[in-house]
């Protein structure tokens, strides 16, 4: 898949939203990049595109965020704070690879033995002040 650019929040999260549209429950996604690639932003809009309305926030401090009340339920999960896989388990990701909803996973290097055949695998790169370029992996 080509390199798409985001050339603000807004459109970011209008991607995700009309990425939600095809989503039917099961899939794990993963995002990767520096903080401020804007992983959150895209969460943000796979949940408007889910129908979730209440805030989104970046699961840091939590580690896990869940979203229900829209069409599928929404595990946001962010591993920045976690240091090894067994570490992850003892919190209890395995519950969520996967789910009857939808998985995303940013810092996803911390448990790459963990995610599923079929994980959706993104990465997110700073072009500049307001531009990201996000780009799905090969998996192939």
């Amino acid at each position: 898949m080509g390199l798409i650019i985001l050339n603000s929040v807004e459109v970011a999260q209008a991607f995700a939203e009309q990425w939600a549209a095809d989503l039917k429950g099961g899939e794990v996604i993963t995002l990767s990049g520096v903080l401020g690639a804007g992983k959150t932003q895209l969460v943000k809009g796979l949940a408007r595109g889910l129908g979730y309305r209440g805030a989104v926030t970046s699961p840091t401090f939590t580690l896990i965020n869940e979203y229900v009340g829209g069409r599928l339920p929404l595990y946001h999960i962010d591993l920045y704070r976690i240091k090894s896989t067994e570490e992850a388990i003892a919190f209890g990701i395995e519950d969520y690879l996967p789910s009857a909803g939808v998985t995303v996973i940013e810092w996803p290097d911390r448990v790459e033995a963990l995610l599923p055949e079929g994980t959706q695998q993104w990465d997110l790169h700073v072009a500049s002040l307001t531009e990201r370029i996000i780009q799905r992996r090969d998996n192939a």
